[in-house]
C-alpha cells in the first residue's frame, strides 16, 4: 500500500533568496535560473515534503511574489520587516524554528531549507530526534561552518547541485 509523505520542509526565504541570487550570477553565462516550482517538485519527489513552508518578511510590494509562491505549493509564513537606513530586515529565524516545534508531531521528517548557522542547534536537535530528512544549504562557500561541519552526521545536499540537476533534466526531457 502507498504511504503518504508526511514530511514538512523549513525553508528561511530570505536567506534562500540572496543565496539563489549569488548561485545564478555564478552560473549566468551557462544561462541557469532556479523554478521554484521545479524546486518545489523536487521537494516532494526527492525528500517527501508534503508541506513546504516559506519563512519571508512581508512587503505589499511583493504581493505578486507570494501569489507565485502561494501558487507553486508553498505554505508562505509571514513576518513583519523592519526598516532602518538602507536596509529592509525580516528576521524569520524564531518564527522558523517556532514552527518546526509546534508542527514536530504532524511531520515524521523536517527538511532544513537554510544556510544560516543559528539553525545548527535546531539541526542538531532534530537529528537527535530522528526528526531531520536532511539539510538543504544554499552553496558550498556560502553556508555556515556551523552546519558544514555537521556533514559526517546528517545529510547535506548543496542547492546549486540541485540546481544544476534540475536543469539537466529539464534539457533532457
Amino acid at each position: 500500500m502507498y504511504k503518504v509523505s508526511k514530511n514538512y520542509a523549513f525553508i528561511d526565504g530570505q536567506n534562500f533568496y540572496r543565496s539563489v541570487q549569488g548561485i545564478e550570477e555564478e552560473l549566468e553565462a551557462l544561462e541557469i535560473r532556479l523554478d521554484l516550482n521545479e524546486f518545489r517538485v523536487h521537494l516532494s519527489e526527492k525528500h517527501a515534503v508534503r508541506i513546504a513552508y516559506y519563512f519571508i518578511g512581508y512587503l505589499p510590494k511583493n504581493k505578486g511574489l507570494y501569489d507565485e509562491l502561494r501558487s507553486q505549493g508553498y505554505e508562505l509564513m509571514f513576518k513583519e520587516v523592519s526598516a532602518n537606513k538602507d536596509e529592509i530586515k525580516g528576521n524569520v529565524d524564531v518564527n522558523l524554528t517556532l514552527q518546526s516545534m509546534i508542527d514536530i508531531d504532524n511531520y515524521e521528517k523536517a527538511v532544513m531549507v537554510t544556510s544560516d548557522g543559528d539553525y545548527a542547534c535546531l539541526v542538531e536537535y532534530l537529528h537527535f530526534k530522528g526528526k531531520l530528512e536532511c539539510l538543504i544549504v544554499c552553496s558550498r562557500g556560502g553556508s555556515s561552518y556551523l552546519l558544514r561541519k555537521l556533514h559526517d552526521r546528517i545529510r547535506i545536499f548543496y542547492l546549486d547541485d540541485i540546481i544544476r540537476d534540475l536543469q539537466m533534466r529539464k534539457e533532457t526531457s
